[in-house]
């Protein structure tokens, strides 16, 4: 009996024990969150937060060669630790792109992030877009700083079927105004045109008024080209209000050289030409001869791109150290708003195929490395080289300036990556060059500034399989029919003719589709 009590009393401290040690576990735990919150003297204990840095990402890139030779590493090792990636960027000579792109599909090798180098390659593979063989990346830009930035008309016109599939390589919106000689508007009291109507007294002046002070009739007011695009014609058409290739009439997309603007801009054309204001056989003068007219000083304005304004002045002040060049932007017609005719608004487009990127995680992942390329340090880096070594800033802290760094090392290590480039300089932050000359300045800021004007081609996003197979062929016969007028070869009546015969050629087709694409992508 005494012995069942002595059992029974061990058990109890032995349960008592256990319950104190379960006890003091639970304290144990209560109080280090106490101590964690409200500090007592007793000291914590922390948890170690110390991160463990990330593997790098392995990302696979194909892009196109531009420059004789693969570059030196040097500037892919700082993107690597910049992004925290292992690259290996598979660098194809230009003239082999294609056929290496379309190789690489065929077999499924396409490497993660695969830039297509122009328009038409984009164009090349929108089937395979439609075929869901392609990321979309539309619905998660927004969650990126930087890839957040890129223009939305521009992201719009690289669209498929209403989605955007890829990112892109900004090129400038316009780059299209008049250069022209500003001595020569100097001494004939001419301010910078600003209606058409200006500058068709220009083009007057330059030709009958001595604008060189020779004594001699030697001199035209214009000089143009056989190119309706980048000639004159198509800036001169936006000056007039001309829709930029199609535009909306009755309720439908139509093509530009179905509008009365158009009209007017041939028929100010051919007032340039019967009056002898500017050369008489633009309609197959090279881009060459029309180059060589304005810088030898034959004609006193250039309609074109602006940029240009930098080469045409450093070739023509060998022949006349005096002449003094100005730029202009935004002319219109009477009654017209200001306007400039606009390109796509890129080149280089990244698609990321399904084939090779496999899930969303790792899509996300990829973003996550160009939305680092679209950041100052990585645009400036693929753009300038490294500050100190390949370039330093301005002192303005504005531009970068490469007065002084030998420009064989620059292409050596820098050149090539230019291709890489996402975005533009107003959405990556990277520096423009400094200029050695005020008025090519000048011409850069005007360029910026035809981004508050802009008229923009309304089926850039569009598709028209017509078009495609056959437009190109059957707009020769409206360009025959635009010269032919200007140079009054046909009237109103013959031009309209020609683009009756352009609609049984495939033209109605092409406006059928493209209206029909429009009402696809809404």
């Amino acid at each position: 009996m005494i012995k069942a009590k002595k059992l029974i009393a061990l058990m109890c401290v032995f349960v008592l024990v256990v319950g104190m040690l379960a006890a003091c576990g639970n304290n144990t735990s209560s109080n280090n969150n106490v101590n964690e919150t409200k500090g007592d003297n007793t000291k914590p204990v922390v948890e170690d937060k110390t991160e463990v840095p990330a593997e790098p990402f392995d990302l696979t890139i194909m892009a196109n060669l531009h420059s004789p030779e693969v570059p030196s590493d040097k500037v892919e090792k700082l993107i690597e630790e910049i992004t925290n990636t292992n690259l290996t960027i598979q660098w194809v000579p230009d003239g082999n792109y294609d056929e290496k792109l379309n190789t690489s599909f065929a077999t499924g090798t396409m490497p993660q992030a695969t830039y297509l180098r122009n328009i038409n390659s984009f164009g090349m593979f929108k089937d395979a877009i439609r075929n869901d063989q392609f990321w979309e990346v539309g619905p998660l830009l927004a969650d990126y700083e930087n890839l957040s930035k890129l223009k939305p008309d521009v992201l719009k016109n690289t669209s498929v079927d209403g989605k955007i599939y890829s990112i892109y390589q900004g090129r400038p919106l316009s780059r299209q105004g008049l250069i022209y000689r500003k001595d020569w508007a100097d001494h004939l009291g001419l301010a910078a045109p600003t209606t058409t109507e200006e500058v068709l007294e220009m083009a007057k002046q330059f030709t009958v008024g001595d604008p060189d002070q020779n004594g001699k009739n030697d001199t035209i007011g214009l000089a143009d080209r056989s190119d309706l695009v980048y000639g004159a014609f198509k800036t001169i058409s936006s000056w007039f209000g001309t829709p930029n290739n199609w535009g909306e009439k009755d309720g439908q997309l139509q093509p530009e050289f179905m509008f009365q603007e158009y009209f007017d801009t041939m028929d100010f054309m051919k007032t340039l030409h019967s009056n002898k204001y500017m050369n008489q056989d633009f309609p197959v003068a090279s881009k060459t001869d029309q180059q060589a007219m304005f810088k030898n000083g034959t004609a006193g304005m250039y309609i074109g791109s602006m940029a240009d304004v930098l080469s045409l002045h450093k070739d023509a002040i060998v022949l006349n150290p005096n002449l003094v060049y100005d730029v202009q932007n935004r002319i219109a017609a009477p009654g017209k708003e200001n306007g400039v005719w606009s390109i796509p608004g890129y080149g280089t487009v990244v698609l990321f195929p399904k084939s090779t990127v496999k899930d969303e995680a790792e899509l996300k992942q990829i973003l996550s490395f160009f939305d680092h390329f679209m950041s100052p340090e990585v645009a400036n880096l693929v753009n300038w080289g490294v500050e100190g070594e390949h370039y330093k800033v301005s002192a303005d802290g504005k531009f970068a300036d490469i007065t002084g760094f030998d420009p064989d090392v620059k292409n050596r290590d820098v050149q090539a990556y230019l291709a890489l480039e996402i975005g533009e300089p107003s959405t990556n932050g990277r520096y423009n060059g400094i200029y050695n000359y005020d008025t090519k300045g000048k011409a850069e800021e005007l360029i910026l500034d035809n981004d508050k004007i802009l008229i923009h081609d309304p089926t850039a996003p569009l598709e028209s399989i017509t078009y495609t197979e056959n437009g190109a062929a059957i707009y020769k016969l409206i360009q025959d029919a635009t010269y032919q007028y200007m140079l009054g070869s046909i009237d109103k009546a013959g031009f309209e003719a020609a683009v009756e015969n352009w609609k049984k050629q495939g033209g109605t087709k092409i406006i059928e589709e493209f209206n029909a694409s429009l009402a696809k992508s809404k």
